[in-house]
């Protein structure tokens, strides 16, 4: 097949190599010019992503992936067209913002032939498939969705450093508009992924029907809004244990060992692409969904929390030294969307703290890039603030940071005996130890 994946991003890549090692044709199309270079040099445009970038290496040169910048290069003629682009979240209004994913639309629109299968990856509020995609490809097309070409719904389920694992351990669900529209996608899905054999599921892995492209878009934000509402009962619990000195790590561990109960970790803040994003997107269309509410706000409000957590063992912050250790959302993943560290720097500052920031991850002059005064190493500091649960941060002493006055640990990521004489609070520990 000739295949078009529609952004090269940490998701669109990955796919668009995983098409192109079962043998097919791919054109990858990003609006950024580096990236598209990256990639035509067998290059990969960023780090981390497990076997990306021996696959490109191989896949390059054998003419089996390539990118442009040209939809116009890329979009006719192909077999299917499969869309990765971000869609983002007002920050004020807290309502989805389709611009990006508007553009590519008309672009991909501009260009479309019939004969097309066009699978939207990217999670999206429920009936946006049908209500906004449909409508707007025809209208720039000239084509009839169910007659010329057909459209559907396939959310990606992956993992940014692990996509080739995830793309063959979950099922891949896809909802059309028609039948033949998801016979076709079943079709082309059930060539271009492999899937691993798993006995807990109550089917056989694989491509899995879901009926609808908006029973397809709300399984996405479903699993997604779980963990976000779970995480948020998690935090519940931690603030209360807190206060009257119970180490909710022992409790949820107790409550995890029978089959009925799944209680996820706390935490100093909730990151990344997905959790705390596609909640919002959930509620975009269901007003009414208030226990989803309050648990984003809830984990939402956690780096101010636990900053006050701090301000209230310390007396007063104004004038001390802290440094935030993290600046990715998440231990071993070199992104920082939506992390916890920005408010939690944010808390600080507000209450008079000099803020540095670390991460193993980033170079001096990317944390200066991205606003932050990096924290020197051995540099004396009153307060330490763990953000991300690198794996380094576990092996920390008290030792290595000089004049330290207390440790936060967000993640539960420390060692207590790497801490003896310097008070270690811990979210849900229990407090002060």
């Amino acid at each position: 097949m000739r295949i078009a994946v529609i952004a090269l991003g940490k998701i669109g890549l990955p796919l668009a190599v995983q098409f192109a090692d079962q043998g097919h044709e791919v054109i990858g199309v990003d609006v950024n010019a580096a990236v598209v270079d990256s990639v035509n040099r067998g290059i990969e445009p960023f780090p981390g992503e497990a076997q990306l970038q021996e696959k490109l290496a191989a896949l390059v040169p054998a003419g089996r992936i390539r990118a442009t910048t040209d939809y116009a290069d890329a979009v006719p003629g192909a077999d299917a067209v499969v869309l990765v682009v971000p869609l983002f979240v007002n920050d004020v209004t807290a309502e989805p913002d389709f611009g990006w994913m508007d553009a590519a639309t008309r672009s991909l629109a501009e260009h479309l032939t019939p004969g097309t299968l066009v699978s939207y990856e990217t999670t999206l509020p429920v009936g946006t498939t049908r209500g906004r995609w449909r409508p707007l490809l025809e209208e720039v097309s000239g084509l009839t969705e169910g007659t010329d070409f057909h459209l559907v719904f396939s959310p990606e389920r992956v993992l940014t450093g692990r996509v080739f694992a995830d793309l063959r351990k979950y099922p891949k669900l896809v909802g059309g508009l028609s039948a033949e529209g998801t016979r076709r996608a079943t079709e082309f899905y059930e060539q271009v992924l492999t899937f691993d054999e798993r006995s807990d599921l109550p089917r056989p892995n694989g491509v899995w029907d879901m009926g609808t492209a908006e029973a397809a878009e709300m399984a996405k934000l479903a699993e997604t809004t779980y963990r976000d509402v779970n995480i948020g009962l998690a935090n519940q619990f931690a603030i209360y244990a807190d206060t009257v000195g119970i180490d909710i790590y022992a409790v949820i561990d107790a409550c995890n060992s029978q089959p009925f109960s799944h209680i996820h970790r706390p935490g100093i803040a909730v990151g990344g692409h997905c959790i705390p994003v596609y909640p919002r997107l959930y509620l975009s269309t269901d007003h009414d969904a208030e226990i989803v509410r309050t648990a984003r706000a809830l984990n939402a409000s956690m780096p101010e929390r636990v900053v006050a957590q701090a301000a209230g063992v310390l007396g007063d912050l104004n004038g001390l030294t802290a440094v935030v250790l993290g600046a990715a959302y998440r231990g071993g993943v070199k992104e920082t969307a939506f992390s916890g560290v920005f408010p939690t720097v944010a808390a600080l500052t507000e209450r008079g703290a000099k803020v540095l920031v670390h991460d193993p991850l980033y170079s001096d002059d990317e944390l200066t890039k991205l606003g932050f005064t990096p924290y020197d190493d051995g540099a004396p500091v009153d307060l330490a603030i763990v953000q991300a649960d690198h794996a380094e941060y576990g092996e920390l002493t008290a030792a290595d940071f000089p004049g330290i006055r207390l440790i936060v640990d967000g993640r539960n990521t420390t060692t207590a005996q790497n801490w003896v004489g310097v008070p270690r609070l811990v979210i849900g520990a229990g407090g002060v130890s």
